[in-house]
């Protein structure tokens, strides 16, 4: 028998921390779940529910571990991405039919997205849940690592083969480590609302690009105060030093205001729900794994929300993960079992920090030479198949290697 409490502690029973165990209810794999906050009871979705993008990769994912049934009421599908760079030549159009596929990916609400995973997460039959509960202090040893944790109000030790932090980008595990963070203050904060337009979505996702940073106008389902088809996601990108004006404005000055950058594509913009903002920056973990432990999610890397592949990132990260877990035998934490959960992850991270910064960092340089070349390159990707076919598979999740869950298989 183990000599530890459980094979797996998950600390963070956010999106990324309850989407692990999930993966795993299947497998046998005894899981502890610690989380400080009570999980958001059911409600009654409003106007300005917020929203996540799912690439076509990530659902896979969910439906591989039975979920996306129950998503897929509050999912509204991305057919079709315009991308354009305002003021200036050039745009570009991905679309779904291209790929031989229903969609991109999705916009789901947060709220029926957590819903549908803290209820599995409280039906499983192999796993514990601590909540509340903070983790306090850990070490590892040659064959697990021991756990102090406040739960309740109550000091408790346990032991597992594996230590998963999924405590946010703050993590208090991470820095426990000490492990070095390459980070970047972009200068911008985004900020967020629902809108309605005159015009329906079509399940049109739009980016475009201005001289504060990139605009994003995202399809999303309908509300029961809105005309079918006519709410969706706003993510707009500002300077910090805009952003006290930007929230002061009232709605009708809100309203010109982002007519005026967005144009007239989507029609009028007619109403916007509540808004809220947070700073952009740029997060990358120097190392995802230390001893018997392993970093998921925004506590290893945190990006630029431009293409909306943060979230993304983060799944796969738990699609990797979850299946070396199953696949381990009896010691999940082993050294084999997180250098290979590095060397898979490694790839993708660096490749997806490295492409959202770049982007992030081109599409706001004011220099002539970049704004033509930005405008060539979108030209290019317009009219060029193997670019377009490139840029497609990679923001649907579909690029590289790709572990069982994220090809429709068991684990």
């Amino acid at each position: 028998m183990n000599k530890f409490d459980y094979d797996l502690v998950i600390s963070g029973g956010g999106l990324a921390g309850c989407s692990l165990a999930c993966a795993l209810a299947n497998t046998g794999v005894r899981i502890a779940l610690l989380e400080q906050m009570p999980f958001r009871q059911a409600q009654q979705a409003g106007y300005d529910e917020r929203s996540i993008a799912l690439a076509y990769g990530s659902r896979r994912i969910f439906e591989s571990m039975g979920l996306w049934r129950d998503m897929s009421p509050s999912a509204a599908a991305i057919k079709n991405i315009h991308i354009s760079d305002r003021g200036h030549f050039g745009a570009a159009r991905l679309a779904a039919t291209d790929g031989g596929h229903e969609a991109l990916g999705y916009v789901v609400e947060i709220s029926k997205l957590s819903q549908v995973l803290a209820t599995r997460v409280q039906q499983q039959d192999n796993l514990d849940l601590f909540m509340p509960a903070a983790l306090d202090e850990f070490s590892s040893e040659d064959d697990c690592v021991r756990i102090v944790l406040d739960h309740d109000g109550e000091r408790r030790e346990i032991s597992a083969a594996l230590l998963v932090a999924a405590d946010g980008m703050q993590s208090t595990i991470r820095e426990k480590l000490n492990i070095v963070v390459r980070e970047w203050n972009y200068g911008q904060t985004a900020l967020i609302a629902n809108v309605t337009t005159s015009n329906p979505h079509q399940n049109v996702a739009y980016e475009r690009f201005t001289n504060s940073g990139p605009l994003a106008l995202l399809p999303m389902t309908d509300s029961a105060d809105t005309a079918a088809g006519c709410r969706r996601a706003l993510v707009w990108t500002i300077q910090d030093e805009q952003l006290d004006e930007a929230m002061a404005w009232s709605e009708q000055e809100f309203l010109s205001h982002l007519q005026q950058r967005f144009g007239f594509r989507a029609g009028c913009f007619e109403h916007v729900g509540q808004r809220q903002s947070f700073p952009l920056r740029l997060m990358m973990a120097e190392r995802s794994i230390d001893q018997r432990v392993a970093l998921i999610g925004n506590a290893a890397h945190t990006l630029h929300p431009v293409a909306g592949q943060g979230f993304n990132l983060g799944i796969r990260d738990v699609a990797v993960l979850a299946e070396l877990i199953a696949d381990s035998g009896s010691d999940p934490g082993s050294d084999d079992v997180l250098e290979s959960y590095a060397r898979q992850r490694q790839h993708d991270h660096r490749n997806m920090v490295s492409f959202t910064d770049t982007v992030a960092r081109v599409f706001s340089n004011p220099l002539p030479p970049v704004m033509l070349a930005r405008g060539l390159g979108l030209l290019a990707l317009d009219n060029v198949p193997g670019m377009k076919s490139f840029l497609t598979r990679r923001t649907m999740g579909l690029a590289g290697r790709l572990p069982r869950l994220a090809r429709g298989l068991p684990l």
